[in-house]
């Protein structure tokens, strides 16, 4: 959807529409057997979205002089089906986030597969309230370096962001760890990784600072 009448309604149906084209990307992603290519058109789409849509986080100004989103090349390495392990008695985290107010983050799950190669596991959160969502944000090495310094986003359910299940594990492809809108304009307030969230390797994939 690009910058037209139908904007105009609401800002809410933008967003509506928004997240439906976010759904039905994943929705694709999930289906595919080729990762990266899969990966080849995630970028496309969120280029597009990024440069045309009326829900785009950059502002107009931004959009006119935008050229593509930066990422590191894909790497295969990087894609993860893990298992997952209970949190055993890790307390609910809570953060601001802007006009949503405080977002509650109940740890509900613990990855099984990554230490080997990245140093260490991560926690999925569910996020509070109605309909709730599984959430996964992370920092690593890269963080303040090549990529956001505030962290990145794997999944995110309730904006579409789910890679899916294969054989009872979670896919966990890094090449899709994307950045919080915060990261383009000071007008977003986003939920940012709890600090155990946070690998000790460098995750050289997804979305990075333009070099």
């Amino acid at each position: 959807m690009r910058d037209d009448s139908s904007s105009a309604l609401s800002p809410l149906v933008a967003l509506w529409e928004w997240r439906r084209q976010i759904a039905e990307l994943y929705a694709e992603i999930r289906a595919s057997d080729a990762p990266a290519e899969a990966w080849r058109v995630w970028r496309r789409t969120r280029d597009d979205l990024f440069r045309h849509h009326a829900q785009s986080p950059l502002q107009p100004a931004q959009r006119a002089a935008f050229a593509g989103l930066a990422y590191f090349a894909y790497d295969a390495r990087l894609r993860f089906l893990v298992e997952l392990e209970a949190t055993g008695d890790a307390g609910i985290e809570s953060m601001t986030a802007g006009t949503d107010g405080t977002i509650m983050l109940q740890p509900m799950a613990r990855t099984h597969g990554l230490a080997p190669v990245l140093g260490g596991e991560l926690t999925l959160y569910w996020i509070g309230g109605y309909g709730g969502g599984v959430f996964l944000p992370f920092r690593d090495a890269t963080s303040g370096k090549t990529s956001y310094a505030g962290g990145r986003y794997l999944l995110d359910t309730i904006k579409g962001a789910d890679l899916g299940w294969i054989g009872g594990r979670v896919v966990l492809d890094f090449n899709f760890a994307y950045n919080p809108s915060c990261a383009y304009s000071h007008r977003w307030v986003c939920p940012l990784p709890p600090p155990g969230n946070t690998l000790p390797g460098a995750v050289a994939a997804g979305e990075r600072l333009a070099p």
